[in-house]
């Protein structure tokens, strides 16, 4: 039985809303593309990799194009959505979040990010959070996208801590089941119909406390 020493956060969803950006700009290239995206599609992206965001996108609009135009689409969409997290400002952090990393760290945690996104620097540096951060794992260091726990055990394996001491706060069910899969508790952001394999589901990180983090481990 581990002791938990380690927190683990997800970026989009928990500690900021890119997901209304993101939406922004899927939903500007299905219009290009001659079809809608609603905000309903929407949730069937939510944790999920570029790639796989886009075959869903094309999917729901039935187009069918070359691995070639794929990229062209990825990077276009990539392109049109960075334009929005280049003017974030640091009143964007969701409620609670940078208190309670501050929280963590003046009691000696040991914090790491695990998210698919390749732009999680650049977020993070805008909401001047990177120094509450020991490490950073994001979409340029990993391969495999969650369900897979890649991202989350290299978090453990960069801070030389033990999965089992680990806690990871996730929004979607593929995070969630990720933290999982690596041996990790979890705490699910959200509403618990889509999160309800979590240890504990919060509606945010305000109303987290260090009390309901210590419980984890009874």
């Amino acid at each position: 039985m581990g002791q938990i020493n380690t927190c683990i956060f997800d970026l989009d969803g928990v500690i900021v809303d890119t997901a209304k950006y993101h939406y922004i700009a899927w939903k500007a290239l299905a219009n290009e593309l001659g079809f809608d995206f609603t905000e309903h599609d929407n949730e069937r992206l939510k944790g999920v990799s570029r790639m796989t965001s886009l075959n869903i996108l094309l999917e729901i609009g039935g187009v069918t194009l070359s691995d070639e135009e794929k990229e062209k689409l990825a990077e276009k969409k990539n392109e049109n959505y960075r334009t929005y997290i280049l003017k974030m400002q640091p009143d964007e952090i969701m409620p609670g979040a940078k208190s309670f990393l501050e929280d963590l760290k003046n009691r000696g945690f040991k914090i790491a990010l695990g998210s698919a996104s390749k732009n999680a620097m650049t977020i993070l540096n805008r909401l001047e959070l990177t120094h509450l951060f020991d490490a950073i794992i994001d979409g340029t260091k990993v391969s495999e996208a969650k369900p897979d726990p890649e991202v989350f055990l290299k978090g453990a394996q960069e801070l030389g801590t033990s999965p089992s001491d680990c806690v990871v706060f996730e929004d979607a069910e593929a995070g969630v089941e990720a933290a999982l899969a690596g041996g990790m508790k979890c705490v699910g952001i959200g509403s618990p119909e889509h999160l309800g394999k979590a240890h504990l589901v919060v509606d945010g990180l305000h109303q987290m406390t260090y009390e309901k983090l210590l419980a984890l481990n009874e």
